[in-house]
């Protein structure tokens, strides 16, 4: 097993373009390349035999956890008796079919329609022709301009990396391009102003928006979107009456609205979608990762019936919509997405990930939330983060040179558990499947405190 190790290793830094990655330190052999063979349950290990708690759920994604026979069995039966056939014109499977209408019971009220691809990326791509095409069909050809949020993740795409507001996936890409605008990120801890109260906050951020539509001039801003909960951007909850007073001004303006679920969608705050947990009332919903636990790559659009109802009278004017990907609606991938809803159910992971993920918090914010360092502990459902600091008192942050968020993760990976280092800022993140038991929560937890000190005890 130990040469078949190495040779992998070779050959990964050899010829495999690594996503999100340092090219040169990971081809020359400067950083760890880490070879993944199995998992079960919320477990991984590698080739070599090390096992880890996989506290992050690869990418926010394995939501029912690893290693599931239904999934892989409906995945098998799908390849076995029809692989592939396209979704144009009208051509569906049985699976493609059933999904649409699962997705539909589970989705907030006034939903209609789903529109599938492969990836968060290209569902928020998708968004953004329908929002297009939309305000043409309406006869608004100059309402076009998106407003996405500082810290927000939604791709990494031409145009979905413009939505992102986060520094490393804009970095000699020519990022953003118009017409995406970026207001206030609704991130409390980290607000200028620290004697506002958490309304007063939200508040300011409703003022912002209403400032940028009303500068831009309201009849060129199309849509807004933004994450439930912030993810990538630091894993942030929303303040106290956030996404009220952002949906007051939105309704003011006629400007839609897209919840990102890509995260959040499917149990992970404990409701079905992020979008009831929070009161937003959406135009359109992103899906992705949660929707097959990443068991199979799909994603999807849902679409309002307010929205649903201008696209049709758009056909009926302008022929077929000119818009679709050769894998949409993939039947392998919707099988899977079908095993993995059912799956959702009868394991009662929605409830799961509600009552363990508040356990999970506690037990966190018990263990380090009274550190010399450790400026916040939060979360909200199956998701926590820890932000690092150099004075919790007067909120000074490290030198970003001192990467403490790399070091913190890297000392847990090092005790067998799987967090991730958030991009700007020490931020910890955790993102464990929904099937997590309070005793492995009690695993992980232990072991985020004995890396917490092992690193600032260095220092």
């Amino acid at each position: 097993m130990l040469d078949r190790s190495n040779e992998l290793t070779a050959w990964d830094r050899d010829h495999f373009f690594h996503p999100s990655t340092h090219m040169g330190t990971h081809a020359r052999g400067e950083s760890p390349t880490r070879v993944m063979a199995g998992g079960e349950g919320v477990t991984v290990w590698d080739v070599d035999g090390k096992k880890s708690i996989d506290a992050f759920a690869g990418l926010y994604c394995v939501n029912v956890g690893y290693g599931r026979q239904k999934i892989a069995d409906a995945i098998a039966a799908q390849a076995t008796n029809l692989a592939y056939y396209h979704a144009y014109v009208g051509h569906g499977t049985d699976a493609s079919i059933t999904l649409s209408k699962m997705i539909i019971d589970r989705a907030p009220e006034g939903m209609s329609r789903v529109y599938f691809g492969l990836s968060g990326s290209d569902a928020n791509e998708t968004n953004i022709k329908l929002i297009w095409y939309y305000n043409n069909v309406l006869g608004r050809p100059e309402k076009k301009k998106i407003i996405s949020r500082w810290r927000g993740y939604h791709g990494s795409g031409v145009m979905t990396g413009s939505l992102t507001g986060l520094e490393l996936f804009h970095n000699a890409f020519d990022l953003p391009r118009a017409p995406v605008l970026h207001t206030e990120a609704p991130y409390y801890f980290r607000r200028a102003d620290r004697s506002m109260s958490e309304e007063q906050f939200s508040q300011f951020c409703a003022d912002q928006l209403e400032e940028m539509i009303l500068a831009e001039g309201p009849d060129t801003v199309a849509a807004f979107i933004g994450e439930p909960i912030l993810g990538t951007g630091g894993i942030v909850p929303p303040p106290a009456g956030y996404w009220q007073k952002i949906q007051a001004v939105l309704s003011k303006y006629d400007v839609l609205l897209v919840a990102d679920e890509v995260v959040t969608g499917f149990g992970r705050l404990g409701t079905m979608f992020g979008s009831d947990h929070y009161g937003i009332k959406p135009d359109l919903i992103t899906i992705a990762k949660g929707l097959t636990s990443a068991y199979a790559p799909l994603s999807g659009v849902i679409v309002s019936d307010k929205v649903w109802q201008v696209l049709v009278a758009g056909s009926d004017k302008l022929g077929s919509l000119g818009h679709g990907w050769t894998y949409s609606a993939h039947p392998i991938c919707a099988a899977a997405g079908v095993a993995n809803l059912e799956l959702i159910d009868e394991l009662d992971l929605v409830r799961n990930a509600g009552e363990t993920g508040a356990y999970f918090r506690d037990e966190l914010n018990k263990a380090v939330g009274g550190h010399k360092n450790v400026g916040e502990v939060r979360g909200d459902g199956m998701l926590a983060a820890i932000e690092f600091v150099a004075d919790r008192d007067d909120r000074v942050f490290f030198d970003p040179a001192l990467k403490i968020g790399p070091q913190v993760a890297t000392a847990l990976a090092a005790s067998g558990v799987i967090g991730r280092a958030m991009p700007q800022g020490d931020i910890l993140g955790f993102a464990p499947p929904l099937c997590l038991t309070r005793e492995e929560a009690d695993i992980v937890v232990a072991k985020t405190a004995e890396a917490v000190d092992t690193v600032f005890a260095a220092l």
